[in-house]
């Protein structure tokens, strides 16, 4: 039985919840939260759904991006939804499984498109401004390599995902011992994930674009 599969009956029916909180170099340029849960979804499949909510308002107008991403007991997608809060240009962006293949739906408030993605081998799903989604990928190091769909960018990369054991670092400026994945590959060129023992996601680092985002501490 795969590592996912049996992390999937690990946490049958269990939530996982909290808020990031996104900064470039030391600025706080936003806050995402999330919740995602194991148990029925799409396709009358069991599996993940994770719903996420970011704000940016570090500059004017403020965006908002509400998503919710289903995701199958092996990780694969199963559908996706991405509704994108800006002034400037709101957008809705669907997605849905069928016979190997993502169908992806652009919907602006002038404009439609559509584009398919073959899903063959292990494949994730993606944004540049949404975090949580990394998740399902760190689930896969060692797995091998993993076909990320950027869906509102348009775009696919192979991403080598390597777990490196755990190790030293900090987490909200407090020395942490965590489990350390390295992605390779791709637009960002390096993303750095950091794990706990359970296999929540704490602490995403993206050094190409100075970014840090990081789980901030229960109340």
């Amino acid at each position: 039985m795969t590592a996912w599969i049996l992390l999937f009956v690990a946490l049958q029916g269990s939530v996982d919840e909290g808020t990031f909180v996104v900064r470039e170099d030391t600025v706080e340029v936003g806050r995402e939260t999330f919740r995602i849960a194991a148990g029925p979804i799409a396709l009358g499949r069991t599996g993940w759904r994770l719903a996420t909510r970011v704000r940016y308002d570090r500059e004017r107008p403020a965006v908002v991006l509400a998503s919710t991403l289903e995701v199958g007991a092996d990780s694969q997608p199963l559908s996706l939804s991405f509704d994108v809060a800006d002034p400037r240009g709101p957008q809705q962006v669907l997605g849905q499984l069928s016979r190997d293949r993502l169908t992806v739906r652009l919907l602006g408030q002038r404009s439609e498109g559509a584009r398919e993605f073959p899903v063959t081998g292990r494949v994730a799903v993606l944004d540049d401004s949404i975090y949580a989604p990394y998740v399902f990928v760190a689930w896969r190091a060692g797995t091998g390599p993993v076909t990320a769909i950027v869906p509102r960018a348009g775009r696919e990369e192979t991403l080598r995902v390597e777990d490196l054991g755990t190790a030293a670092t900090t987490l909200n400026r407090d020395p942490a011992t965590l489990r350390h994945i390295t992605l390779t590959g791709g637009a960002n060129r390096l993303v750095h994930l950091w794990l706990d023992t359970d296999g929540h996601l704490l602490k995403i680092e993206i050094p190409s674009r100075r970014v840090r985002v990081e789980r901030r501490p229960p109340a």
